[in-house]
């Protein structure tokens, strides 16, 4: 892993990417989505400031955790310019995060329960199917797989 001295205050892409272990492309992808940001050299190059390296790593523990793009770009434009999330930071945003966090770890629990109930039957819409209905909420309304799609009457054979 490339060294880089403390007084330099910017990093070239690949030093960022080698430091902080994302992809070149990944790092151009959160510079698209607002996440990061660059300056360009007289020769169009981009350097980042050394605050990019947290930030970099905030995202992707976001992720980690299931955080869509959207919410860290969120939470990354309450912070200063220039300034890193910080370990407060840290807790205040996964406070907020926590109650999303709790309904994709009930929906990850209700599916390793019951995954081999739903395996071969189908019709997804069964008052058994607890993955993808929820106390049979679409054979209130239609019968068969909810997947498939309506045909009209010019459909029919």
């Amino acid at each position: 892993m490339p060294q880089i001295p403390q007084s330099f205050q910017e990093l070239t892409v690949g030093q960022l990417s080698a430091r902080s272990g994302a992809a070149v492309s990944a790092l151009h992808f959160y510079e698209s989505k607002g996440l990061i940001s660059s300056s360009r050299t007289s020769g169009n190059q981009r350097r980042y400031t050394r605050d990019a390296l947290r930030r970099v790593a905030f995202i992707r523990a976001a992720q980690r955790v299931g955080i869509p793009l959207a919410t860290i770009r969120e939470a990354l434009a309450e912070l200063p310019e220039e300034r890193t999330p910080n370990h407060e930071d840290w807790g205040r945003l996964s406070l907020a995060w926590r109650s999303e966090l709790d309904d994709r770890i009930k929906q990850l629990e209700r599916l390793r329960d019951h995954l081999t109930d739903c395996i071969g039957c189908g019709c997804l819409s069964l008052e058994t199917c607890v993955l993808s209905n929820p106390d049979d909420a679409f054979g209130a309304r239609m019968a068969g797989s909810r997947l498939m799609p309506e045909r009209g009457a010019a459909g029919r054979s």
